[in-house]
């Protein structure tokens, strides 16, 4: 579904990301893990059109998208859930709902979108009216998921989305993942708790200062020395 070849970001003269290339197949998890400044938000920002890459290709199931702009990446079916949910914060739950799905062309599609979005969060009904912002942590990112899968993506990219989240939301949220996957949607991961990313990943990816350095199965990455003693201390 996602080819990423050679890819090189910067940041005026310093380049945060180095000749990275990896692939995403239809309806897998996969999980780009590293500690703070290895490029994996960069990653993201750069496949979802708000950076420009200064060398390399991403494709889309075969057609490249380096150079769309970010709103027509939406209509392409890719959607990104950004880390720090940044939700609308003085809208209703109900309406940053409905922004999500501004590229949806008629109301049927619309409805069968809040359906599906519902089942997985059985608790946003009662709370549609309520302003975003007064939302605990856990709430706000459940929403900004929610808010991702109204356009009803076939990617779906989610930036941290355990980042200051109570650890009982944050298996909460993990389960959410791997239940989105079990419905049959891609999943591009970027994740500092890599315990749990790895757990739920068919596939992952470890980046070091711009650079993929390690990669492999979920459940193999989880018994590498390498990642055992880097991130998961032990």
């Amino acid at each position: 579904m996602l080819e990423v070849e050679g890819l090189a970001v910067g940041y005026g003269d310093l380049l945060a990301i180095q000749d990275v290339s990896f692939n995403v197949q239809k309806g897998e998890v996969v999980s780009l893990i590293g500690s703070n400044g290895s490029g994996k938000s960069t990653l993201l920002r750069t496949i979802s059109g708000l950076l420009r890459p200064r060398k390399g290709t991403i494709r889309l199931e075969g057609e490249p998208i380096h150079v769309v702009p970010p709103y027509d990446l939406v209509r392409k079916r890719i959607a990104m859930v950004p880390e720090g949910r940044q939700l609308f914060g003085r809208l209703s739950v109900w309406d940053n709902l409905l922004l999500g799905a501004y590229t949806l062309k008629s109301q049927d599609e619309i409805g069968a979108a809040l359906d599906d979005v519902v089942k997985l969060f059985p608790w946003l009904p009662g709370r549609k009216n309520q302003r975003a912002e007064t939302l605990s942590g856990g709430e706000q990112q459940q929403v900004a998921i929610a808010r991702g899968l109204m356009s009803r993506p076939s990617l779906l990219m989610l930036d941290e989305p355990s980042l200051g989240i109570m650890p009982k939301l944050v298996t909460e949220i993990f389960e959410t993942i791997d239940e989105i996957r079990k419905k049959g949607m891609t999943v591009l991961l970027v994740e500092q708790n890599v315990f749990e990313a790895l757990s739920i990943s068919d596939r992952a990816y470890v980046l070091q200062t711009g650079r993929i350095v390690l990669q492999g199965k979920g459940e193999d990455l989880l018994h590498s020395d390498l990642v055992r003693q880097a991130y998961l201390g032990m």
